[in-house]
């Protein structure tokens, strides 16, 4: 990898662990090979290339390529109904839901039971059987709303239903056998846990200014009074906690539990552009940029993204895409450049990655 790429990564995130970052790791990939593989620790954590910090959200975007895989070869098709393979989800009004409706989070089914451990989480048939009683709100269709953590479910269970595989096992067969990683899980085992870093709370702000004038909540019953407040229920936060549960950790929800490495976050997307890694390419370029010409809806400037969100610039939104995490993780690739990256850290919420992203994007002359 070339000295000066590599040279630059180590220097900010050594800067980011002595500014206060406990843990941190990038790895990136441009034009087919790995240029940068670099990490920092404050002393005394042990902390390097292979440790494993918690994604959350970033797996989002790993499952969106194990269900654009399973279309590409017909397994699966984004606009047919849930209930073609899972017929207990069409209950209460779901019959038309599609894959296609949650990878862009308008399916109106946001919404996590209001009560619930980790015990409920990590049982799969047990959340299925609950989404599946669930109406949907709003309107399918009608709005977007973030799909937090049923996302994996919504998403998984078709996957399961029309091959026969768990999600577990269809993210393991799928991406990280072809790819050679040994260092994504979703549903972590115990036997990992040596080189597991917990997820760790920032620090309290420094008191803020006065703030402006509140606006007034929605009214009650409205969409945005009810979906934001369940999407993500009291009983799951705060985050940080409820990912160093031992039975959220071990269980499979790819929308919010995943345990990866900056190198095979980063491999993952490289895969997804240009000539792949290695010779493998997830999914051809067809399937791929069909998933990012996602329409606005009404009083949207811009789509989301079939589960790969769309980053890029007003003009061409679907040249990067990837997905984020809660607390700053983030892996996404940039087509024009064939150009992925993968990043996290142990602290939700710290320092940001912006100076990082940026200085390596001027020296691959990418920016």
């Amino acid at each position: 990898m070339p000295d000066d790429v590599q040279a630059i990564a180590q220097r900010i995130l050594d800067r980011m662990v002595e500014q206060g970052e406990p843990g941190l790791q990038i790895a990136v990939w441009h034009r087919g090979r790995q240029v940068v593989d670099a990490w920092a620790g404050a002393p005394g954590r042990n902390i390097d290339g292979r440790s494993l910090f918690p994604i959350f959200s970033t797996g989002k975007g790993v499952q969106a390529t194990l269900i654009h895989r399973l279309v590409e070869r017909g397994v699966l098709d984004l606009d047919a109904p849930i209930a073609r393979w899972w017929p207990e989800f069409a209950a209460h009004g779901k019959q038309a839901i599609s894959l296609r409706q949650v990878l862009n989070h308008t399916a109106g089914m946001a919404m996590m039971p209001e009560q619930g451990t980790g015990a409920d989480v990590a049982d799969w048939d047990g959340m299925c059987r609950q989404l599946a009683a669930m109406p949907p709100f709003p309107t399918p269709g009608s709005a977007r709303f973030y799909h937090g953590i049923t996302y994996a479910w919504l998403l998984g269970e078709p996957a399961r239903r029309a091959t026969g595989r768990d999600c577990a096992r269809l993210i393991r067969e799928e991406i990280a056998e072809p790819l050679g990683l040994d260092s994504l899980f979703f549903g972590l085992p115990d036997s990992e846990l040596p080189r597991t870093q917990a997820a760790e709370k920032a620090p309290p702000p420094p008191p803020a200014p006065p703030a402006a004038p509140v606006p007034p909540p929605p009214a009650p019953g409205s969409p945005a009074a009810i979906v934001p407040a369940r999407a993500i229920p009291s009983w799951v936060c705060p985050l940080e906690d409820w990912i160093n549960t031992p039975a959220v950790r071990r269980s499979c929800v790819p929308a919010s539990t995943g345990f990866a490495n900056a190198r095979s976050i980063a491999r993952h997307y490289a895969a997804l552009v240009g000539d792949g890694v290695d010779g493998v390419r997830l999914v051809g370029d067809s399937v791929r940029d069909a998933a990012l010409r996602d329409p606005p809806l009404a009083g949207e400037t811009r789509g989301r993204g079939l589960g790969w969100t769309m980053m890029g610039p007003d003009d061409d939104p679907g040249a990067v895409f990837g997905h984020g995490g809660y607390g700053g993780s983030t892996g996404w690739a940039d087509r024009r450049h064939a150009l992925a990256v993968g990043f996290t850290r142990s602290r939700m919420g710290g320092i940001g990655s912006e100076e990082l992203i940026s200085a390596i994007r001027r020296c691959l002359g990418c920016a």
